[in-house]
């Protein structure tokens, strides 16, 4: 059957121009499905509407694939170019568009999108939407408080401490990583060897939220585990040519090998594929997400944190575990699709 979809990406997180990508990605494999969606940022809305909205999906055509910049967009530049909209964050004529359609594909990445408050607010609308609820994608979101629903579980996860801004750091143990509290694409996240580094860190780390962690660092293998459903994905290994798995690293095309299946024994695998299903359910997430581990050099893995909507870029582990478990990147978004109308 086919439907009228909103994918609903952009915004003003860091991360807009991946979710931005991710969001042409969807738009495009939707309409090959035969579904008529349309391609709608969080933050510039649709400035005229027709008189009938549904003229909207009627015209939706393919969009050009976004290609994602090597430096985070410039946030302040982007809130000066608009001139009107529904609110600070929401653009004109957006929530029009939303209630409008049979389902919203969420398409967006970071704290706006992956806080739970685009799904209260879809919810106070009575728009269905996919992936997790609100209650879900705040929790996994908040890195802390998914550190600590992990540990409830007995999911093994670094240990670490939480900073608020003007607060003095302990002395950590070295190496440590120093992140933001509640960002994603790796954005102000740093590994500290010396400690003459860790003020750089945490400058870096601040300047995007005022909660920052400071974990320990596991030197290991750095694994990917997709849930879709009840179902872990076939792992994936990210192997960075230079450093770690930072943001140039995640979206310019070869500056990572990823491997998927990643070659592992069949006993880990399956053992850390458990691991996945067991965080996804111990956030209360629904219908999909993408679990990240670290494999240290002893046998043990550690659960770093959960995507409640990870990448659907070119580049992106999600569709490449899918393509691993034989599905096209059109048949993941007909199952993410499929599995929200059912939740």
């Amino acid at each position: 059957m086919s439907m009228k979809i909103i994918v609903l990406a952009g915004g003003l997180s860091p991360e807009r121009d991946v979710s931005l990508s991710s969001g042409s990605g969807i738009t495009n494999a939707l309409l090959s499905l035969g579904h008529r969606a349309v391609l709608v940022d969080l933050f510039y809305g649709m400035p005229e509407l027709p008189s009938d909205v549904d003229t909207v999906f009627l015209q939706a055509t393919p969009v050009e694939p976004y290609r994602v910049s090597q430096a985070a967009p410039d946030r302040e530049a982007i809130i000066a170019s608009r001139t009107e909209g529904e609110s600070d964050h929401i653009g004109p004529n957006v929530s029009a568009l939303c209630k409008a359609a049979d389902i919203v594909f969420l398409a967006l990445h970071g704290a706006e999108g992956e806080d739970g408050r685009v799904q209260a607010w879809l919810d106070g609308l009575d728009v269905r939407y996919t992936g997790s609820d609100a209650r879900g994608c705040a929790l996994a979101m908040h890195k802390e408080a998914a550190k600590a629903a992990f540990r409830e579980h007995g999911i093994l996860t670094p240990p670490g401490i939480l900073l608020e801004k003007g607060q003095p750091c302990p002395t950590p143990r070295l190496p440590c990583v120093v992140k933001p509290l509640s960002g994603g694409s790796s954005l102000g996240i740093s590994i500290v060897r010396e400690q003459a580094e860790l003020a750089d860190a945490l400058a870096a780390a601040f300047a995007l939220e005022d909660s920052v962690l400071v974990e320990d660092y596991i030197e290991g293998r750095e694994l990917s585990c997709g849930v879709l459903g009840e179902r872990a994905l076939p792992l994936i290994e990210i192997i960075p040519n230079e450093g770690f798995y930072d943001y140039h690293n995640k979206y310019q095309p070869g500056a990572a090998l990823e491997v998927s299946p990643a070659e592992l024994d069949e006993r880990t695998t399956a053992t850390m594929q458990a691991a996945a299903l067991a965080a996804f359910h111990a956030l209360r997430l629904k219908v999909y997400a993408r679990i990240d581990f670290i494999l240290a050099r002893d046998g043990s893995f550690y659960c770093l944190e959960a995507n409640t909507l990870p990448g659907m870029t070119a580049t992106s582990l999600l569709p490449q575990e899918a393509q691993a478990a034989g599905l096209s990147y059109a048949a993941l978004c007909a199952q993410i699709l499929a599995l929200s109308l059912e939740k």
